[in-house]
């Protein structure tokens, strides 16, 4: 059973291992990517029956794939600088962006 997610969407993070700052735009409750994937890109080995967030890096054009274990609350309460962030996200308030509405 997966556990609770520590963070949610629109918070910003840091990632402890590569200092980076960004932004949640999604949460999967457990890992979900494939078995290659995980080999390849999760050095640390973070388990994977933890919640993963799916990551906006700042003053970048990537997003990334990151366990749980590996992230931090960011506590600057500074915007944070991507080009999809607009896809997301229509207001940054008190440290936190919120999820645009989804028009029918």
């Amino acid at each position: 059973m997966a556990e609770k997610a520590k963070f949610s969407i629109g918070q910003l993070i840091h990632h402890k291992l590569f200092n980076y700052r960004g932004v949640i735009i999604n949460i999967d409750p457990s890992f979900m990517l494939s078995e290659e994937w995980y080999q390849t890109m999760a050095k640390s080995h973070p388990p994977k029956n933890k919640p993963w967030y799916h990551v906006l890096v700042d003053k970048a054009v990537h997003q990334t794939y990151v366990a749980e274990k590996n992230l931090e609350s960011d506590t600057t309460e500074e915007q944070i600088n991507h080009p999809n962030l607009g896809l997301y996200f229509d207001q940054f308030i008190d440290g936190c962006y919120h999820l645009k509405q989804k028009s029918n």
